[in-house]
């Protein structure tokens, strides 16, 4: 099964990471499965060298896991596949709604979250996908859904009806 994937986009400091924690509380208290993808910018250090984990994937493994009592940690080459969709798809088919941070560029459904006080103008358009917009700013994509920054529940309504859809 492939979950429904949503990315949260904006600019840096918009909310982005705060909305999506509420909006994972708030889906999982009405019993939705959710996973996160998060896109970085910048070089993260996923596996330290020397490591098994490393070293097995040093030693060309396509994939990677660490398994402990509590938690499981997968590294895996990335460089084909590297949208929301390809990668839920991939590692994430026990989720029913995928909710990507980031990936502005890149196909797929976006909900933007455009604060006044960031000064800057939307990220994406309607053409690349936006279906909604959080923000104070009512100018904005009018004709789009809008919900306010603290509206989680009106948000986490909306897209449920989506992934009925």
């Amino acid at each position: 099964m492939i979950p429904y994937v949503i990315s949260i986009v904006g600019h840096s400091g918009s909310g982005k990471t705060t909305l999506v924690e509420k909006l994972i509380r708030e889906l999982c208290a009405r019993g939705v499965r959710v996973a996160t993808i998060k896109h970085a910018h910048h070089k993260v250090e996923l596996d330290t060298p020397g490591k098994d984990s490393f070293r097995y994937k040093d030693a060309g493994a396509v994939m990677s896991m660490l398994l402990t009592r509590d938690a499981l940690q997968l590294v895996a080459d990335a460089k084909d596949e590297r949208e929301p969709e390809q990668l839920a798809q991939r590692f994430l088919g026990e989720a029913d709604l995928v909710l990507a941070e980031g990936f502005s560029h890149g196909p797929g459904v976006k909900i933007e979250v455009l604060r006044r006080e960031c000064a800057k103008p939307a990220r994406c358009a309607i053409e690349d996908g936006l279906i909604a917009i959080v923000t104070d700013m009512d100018e904005v994509y009018p004709q789009l859904p809008h919900f306010g920054l603290e509206d989680v529940k009106g948000i986490v309504d909306f897209v449920l009806q989506r992934v009925k859809q």
